[in-house]
């Protein structure tokens, strides 16, 4: 299987933003992992890509997951919020990301 040659465009807006909560810091520490938001048409090895790209750094392996968004009920009846992707990059041994210095 070859692997077509992705967009750096495309990259650029695969990966929305990172995912900052206790689960993510808990799977940082334990798994070496980090946790993103991503287009809901994003495939895997267009994240991966885009992370190498943007962080550089090495990636062994990403899973997505897709999460429904919640019903929500107001005065005016109910309504969904929207559904999203999350992707739970799997960086090489030795590999860090720290979102605080990336941004400087």
């Amino acid at each position: 299987m070859t692997q077509a040659v992705l967009n750096p465009q495309r990259l650029m807006q695969v990966l929305s933003t990172p995912v900052i909560s206790e689960k993510a810091t808990m799977v940082a520490e334990k798994r070496n992992q980090v946790v993103f938001r991503v287009l809901r048409d994003a495939t895997k090895p267009e994240i991966k890509a885009a992370v190498e790209l943007l962080f550089k750094v090495d990636v062994e392996s990403v899973q997505v997951t897709n999460i429904k968004g919640k019903v929500k009920r107001t005065a005016r009846g109910t309504g969904r919020r929207n559904h999203v992707k999350k992707a739970y990059v799997c960086l090489k041994a030795g590999q860090e990301l720290n979102f605080a210095q990336e941004g400087i």
